[in-house]
């Protein structure tokens, strides 16, 4: 039975750090984010610094329980999530559900070759909880834009378009190109 639990977001990844690390790990897929945002409603509490609340994905709460099932018996978990903001808050999030009273990890790498694999997990670090902020900062703007915009957009233009962040970008320079056509 292996000591160690790996956890790194696609399958294929999966299967070829399995084949490099070997004996002693076990190799999991999160397939991407497993907590977010729920849609019902804006689930951040603007009047408390911005707090999210975060709910597990429907369709990952069998994968999540799996993955805590199997992390039971694990000595360390490693978190080896893209090292990227979006991965940073996906291994927090992993890591906040899987690692109570265990030993948690992050490693990063930046190719999937077997030294690289292995260099990485000769040296882990921590979470770093700068990117997992900025992917926060990132999804509760787009939150409170997309939530408060978007609804305008169903009136005004069409059902079921959304005002996240590239179309806000886009609605601001419309906005400014406007008021500079009006102050014209």
């Amino acid at each position: 039975m292996s000591q160690n639990l790996v956890i790194v977001e696609s399958p294929a990844k999966a299967k070829t750090i399995n084949k490099y690390l070997g004996t002693g790990f076990d190799v999991r897929a999160s397939m991407g984010h497993v907590c977010d945002l729920p849609a019902s409603k804006l689930n951040v509490d603007i009047e408390n610094d911005f707090k999210p609340t975060y709910v597990v994905i429907s369709k990952k709460k069998k994968l999540l329980s799996e993955l805590k099932s199997e992390a039971k018996d694990k000595d360390t978990i490693y978190i080896a999530t893209d090292p990227d903001r979006e991965g940073e808050a996906i291994g927090w999030h992993l890591a906040s559900h899987l690692g109570k009273n265990k030993e948690v990890k992050r490693v990063v790498f930046h190719e999937i070759t077997k030294k690289a694999i292995l260099e990485a997990f000769d040296n882990p670090a921590e979470i770093n909880i700068n990117l997992v902020n900025a992917q926060q900062a990132r999804r509760i703007l787009d939150r409170i834009v997309g939530y408060n915009l978007s609804p305008l957009l169903w009136k005004k233009i069409t059902r079921g378009l959304s005002a996240g962040r590239v179309q806000s970008v886009a609605v601001k320079l419309i906005v400014d190109r406007e008021r500079e056509i009006q102050a014209f």
